[in-house]
């Protein structure tokens, strides 16, 4: 039933109500002797009443249904808009601080199910200085680089991609000292990335800072990757393999600033 015959309906109803109403009404003023028939006109009168009243009632109801689906609906949007404004806040926040880039931003057009953790597709591209294999950052660090490049739009390979050949030299802060290594692996079971090359006999402690090296010139020097939360022995026990957190959720990214160097 098309929304207009149901306001006939109820029109129709109402109309019906009103006219049983009045009659009703001149029943009880013409009959005011006879308890009896009184009360049982009275009751007939209230019958009729709810009747009335009963398209409104219905009408209140469903409209305190949808309100209520749409108030849960809009606190949701809410919640999301103000997530994602807190996240715009902070990538300001960091071009601040990148003195020596021209930072740009830029959002998130798509995301492969199959290949999740490998590339992600961002709204900027040449025309807006976007190279090949810049630096690709968040508020919580490295996420990764750029790896392919279209007018409009680009592609970044992130440092938790299953790509064997990408590699990124770290440098690991150990009181004071660097200790270099490199990422090259990723676990999504437990969320850590992996380092590997530091020699057996080097001093690296749980909670030690890792940066990007600047080593190998793919990657500016400095830039905050992770913390070393375990270390592990390779198979032949003469080097170390750290296993490096994150702060960032590789699952929920909206924002990235890609770093371009000043000309």
């Amino acid at each position: 039933m098309n929304k207009k015959k149901k306001q006939k309906k109820i029109y129709q109803g109402i109309l019906i109500g009103v006219i049983l109403w009045i009659l009703v009404s001149i029943s009880l003023l013409t009959n005011r002797n006879g308890d009896n028939k009184n009360n049982i006109l009275k009751n007939i009168s209230m019958g009729i009443d709810k009747i009335v009243m009963m398209p409104f009632t219905s009408l209140n109801k469903e409209k305190g249904k949808n309100q209520n689906e749409s108030y849960v609906i809009q606190k949701n949007v809410n919640s999301s808009l103000q997530k994602e404004i807190e996240e715009l806040k902070d990538v300001l926040e960091l071009n601040r601080t990148l003195t020596e880039y021209d930072p740009v931003n830029a959002t998130i057009l798509s995301r492969n199910k199959s290949y999740w953790f490998n590339t992600i597709t961002i709204d900027k591209g040449y025309k807006s200085g976007i190279e090949e294999n810049m630096a690709v950052i968040t508020k919580n660090g490295l996420i990764g680089k750029i790896s392919k490049v279209y007018k409009n739009s680009s592609e970044i390979k992130l440092i938790t991609s299953d790509d064997i050949n990408f590699k990124v030299s770290v440098a690991v802060k150990t009181n004071d000292h660097d200790n270099y290594a490199i990422m090259n692996g990723f676990d999504s079971k437990t969320g850590y990335i992996t380092a590997s090359g530091i020699d057996q006999t080097t001093p690296i402690n749980i909670g030690d800072t890792v940066l990007t090296s600047g080593l190998g010139e793919l990657f500016p020097a400095g830039i905050y990757v992770g913390e070393v939360k375990k270390i592990k022995k390779d198979k032949y026990n003469l080097s170390k393999i750290i296993l490096i957190k994150t702060k960032q959720n590789f699952d929920d990214i909206h924002y990235v600033t890609v770093l371009k160097v000043k000309n």
